[in-house]
């Protein structure tokens, strides 16, 4: 027999350091983020400035500890979104009439075809100025047609259940059927995808801000810190971008091995049934 895979109790304890430090940045920071102090330019890690500074002067602790509020919240929120939509699409199209459900398969496989990155660049300049908000939307509606495919398999396979058509025809609506019957059943199919989505919400964020396209100057990121590597091969302070990449590959692993757990567990779910 194959060995269970055990919860990932490393994993999970370390995102959750990882995401109490950034939610309570302001008692744990030891500096201002909008201080900028002249006389700490680029100094490497050690004394006054546990982990260095950058070229503005810029604590780079308190930097992590505020910037991952903000690439945090992206990767939750815009997988609450695209699981909000790929939910409701896949369940549509999924007791559909079959015509209908072809259109709408060509549809999210029409968006799976075009680049992410460029679909996400093109909707950020119609929304305007990025915000951590913008971005979160944005990467949201971007990221749902993957979900939907496996919600709509799901629905498919449980559509034609009794008790599923026993609630049809007493006249249960959509949100019922959706709520009290079909949700239960394939939420576990899609744990595994919800939480990929989190940490791919997170590196769409750093891409973007490597690119110059992400959030402002103003508004420190993981990935607004990442961006700084041009300015590290030119200085040689290897702090600033070296720190924060492990600080994000740290994060990515946890967020991977308890998508992993899920899916595996899921999978065992499956196979008893």
């Amino acid at each position: 027999m194959k060995r269970e895979k055990r919860f990932p109790k490393a994993a999970f304890t370390a995102l959750i350091i990882i995401i109490l430090a950034s939610t309570f940045a302001g008692l744990i920071a030891p500096y201002s983020p909008d201080l900028m102090d002249s006389s700490a330019v680029n100094l490497p890690p050690g004394g006054g400035h546990l982990l260095g500074t950058d070229s503005m002067g810029r604590d780079l602790l308190t930097m992590l500890l505020y910037g991952g509020r903000y690439s945090i919240a992206i990767g939750f929120i815009s997988a609450l979104i695209s699981t909000a939509i790929a939910v409701i699409y896949g369940v549509v199209s999924g007791i559909a009439p079959r015509v209908v459900d072809d259109l709408l398969m060509r549809f999210s496989e029409l968006l799976l075809s075009i680049p992410s990155i460029l679909l996400i660049i093109f909707l950020q300049a119609l929304w305007g100025n990025p915000s951590w908000l913008s971005l979160s939307v944005i990467i949201g509606i971007t990221g749902w047609p993957n979900i939907s495919k496996i919600v709509r398999s799901e629905v498919r396979q449980i559509g034609e259940s009794d008790y599923i058509l026993a609630a049809r025809t007493m006249e249960g609506g959509f949100w019922y059927v959706l709520r009290r019957h079909l949700l239960p059943n394939f939420i576990s199919s899609i744990m595994f995808m919800v939480v990929t989505n989190i940490g791919q919400a997170m590196i769409t964020e750093s891409t973007l801000s490597f690119l110059g396209l992400g959030l402002p100057l103003t508004t420190v990121s993981w990935g607004s810190l990442l961006s700084m590597s041009q300015e590290v091969l030119l200085t040689g302070c290897w702090w600033l971008i070296l720190i924060p990449g492990v600080v994000l590959i740290v994060t990515l692993v946890c967020v991977t091995e308890l998508g992993e757990y899920v899916r595996k567990k899921n999978n065992r779910m499956h196979s008893n049934l």
